[in-house]
């Protein structure tokens, strides 16, 4: 009943700090709050001893943000007795694509114990899970139950020895000897306070311990060894045993193991509905991913036909253009007869350089066609050699003075041209 009203107000808890937008807004991707809320919340019911809260957590650099943390303990195993370990999970502004920071909390009366393979002396948590954090695979649940494990077989917190001050002894003198102290033997730091429940609410123990010569010894050893959650801690493994406890109901039995059994399906049940619903998400993610990167596919081709849709359209112009001046020009010389058309005025240049051009190269190719002409005339015998060198140097002739006049006019066209399109840009000169 605890857990499940704990878990409902986590859940309102996290509905409305994960809901708020401006400047009070937790430093989470949109995006990613509904995992950060599902881990949550799968942790405090897991796991009802952590709190969820908000906190300002500091960071090396001197930053402070406002993030979410899970508070409390979390149990371990050692020796067959169940404890306690105080932890701090903090999520930070990349969480849950990055591990989360996790600390050992010890309290006034718990010390961390030096050279722990897992905890630094600062308390940061550095287990296997973290260094192998993957989204979004990765969870604080199963973080939690890997931290556990590894804490049962070897922990990080001891409860802390009393002084030799502050221990009490009871010295009393036994018969046929000196006066002695009989202590207990010397045990190794306890770990943490066992959770589990004792009826017992005396804060201090005695054993009594035999003599040497099988005597009881009328002195004993009275420790205060005090978990941070108020539970006795035995000094030695040789503790008096413990009374067997009261017979229960057999029907309270099998309703709290039904219960339990309930519970079991439903949280496995729970687990393998998460997981195939994690699942549906990432294929949808991945199918939305394809369809984003199709749509700019589409985006891209419709711009490039666009585009080519605007080049015909120009095009288009040109030709229609051209074809109405093609039909003007049959309209005007389609009655006439070949006899009529002189070869001349059917190209007429657009000015006189241009004439002058069209001039030169239809010199420069006729003069080309009658050098032809000799060549074969003198192959054939039909003209005498001499006749021929001269004709030929004559035609050679006027064939460079052609060549020359046309290569200066279309340099002096060139300059107008040059000329002309400085003219037009002279306006737009500052």
């Amino acid at each position: 009943m605890y857990g499940s009203n704990s878990s409902h107000l986590t859940v309102q808890f996290l509905n409305g700090v994960l809901s708020q937008r401006g400047p009070s807004s937790l430093p989470y991707s949109e995006d990613l709050k509904w995992y950060i809320r599902q881990h949550l919340v799968n942790l405090v019911q897991e796991y009802p001893s952590l709190q969820v809260k908000t906190a300002v957590f500091a960071h090396n650099d001197g930053r402070t943000a406002n993030l979410l943390q899970a508070e409390g303990t979390i149990p371990i195993a050692y020796q067959r007795v169940t404890y306690n370990i105080p932890v701090v999970i903090w999520l930070m502004e990349s969480y849950p694509r990055q591990p989360p920071c996790v600390f050992v909390n010890p309290t006034r009366d718990m010390i961390i114990r030096r050279g722990h393979p897992l905890v630094n002396p600062s308390g940061v948590v550095s287990v296997p899970y973290l260094h192998h954090w993957v989204f979004p695979s990765s969870n604080l649940v199963e973080l939690s139950k890997n931290m556990s494990d590894l804490f049962s077989r070897d922990p990080p917190l001891y409860t802390k020895q009393p002084s030799a001050a502050s221990g009490h002894r009871v010295h009393s003198p036994t018969r046929g000897s000196s006066s002695s102290a009989a202590a207990g033997p010397s045990p190794s730091p306890p770990p943490p306070a066992p959770s589990s429940s004792s009826s017992s609410s005396s804060s201090s123990s005695v054993w009594n311990h035999q003599a040497s010569g099988g005597r009881p010894g009328a002195g004993g050893v009275l420790n205060r060894l005090m978990s941070p959650y108020g539970r006795m801690m035995p000094p030695s493994p040789a503790s008096p045993q413990r009374p067997p406890p009261a017979t229960e109901d057999p029907s309270e039995v099998f309703k709290r193991n039904a219960t339990n059994k309930l519970l079991e399906m439903l949280h496995s049940d729970t687990v393998a509905l998460r997981k195939a619903r994690e699942a549906e998400m990432d294929s949808l993610f991945n199918l939305q991913g394809a369809l984003r990167k199709r749509e700019g596919q589409l985006d891209k081709g419709l711009k490039e036909m666009m585009d080519e849709k605007e080049a015909l359209e120009q095009l288009l112009q040109v030709v229609l253009m051209n074809s109405d001046i093609l039909e003007g020009w049959v309209k005007e010389n389609g009655n006439k007869k070949k006899s009529d058309i002189d070869i001349d005025d059917v190209f007429e240049p657009a000015d006189p350089l241009s004439r002058q051009i069209l001039n030169c190269a239809s010199a420069d190719f006729s003069i080309e066609d009658t050098i032809y002409a000799l060549d074969k005339a003198f192959q054939q015998g039909v003209i005498p050699f001499d006749a021929y060198m001269r004709n030929i140097r004559a035609l050679s002739r006027e064939q460079f003075f052609q060549r020359a006049m046309s290569a200066k006019v279309k340099a002096a066209r060139l300059q107008a041209q040059v000329a002309s399109m400085a003219c037009r840009a002279s306006p737009y000169v500052v």
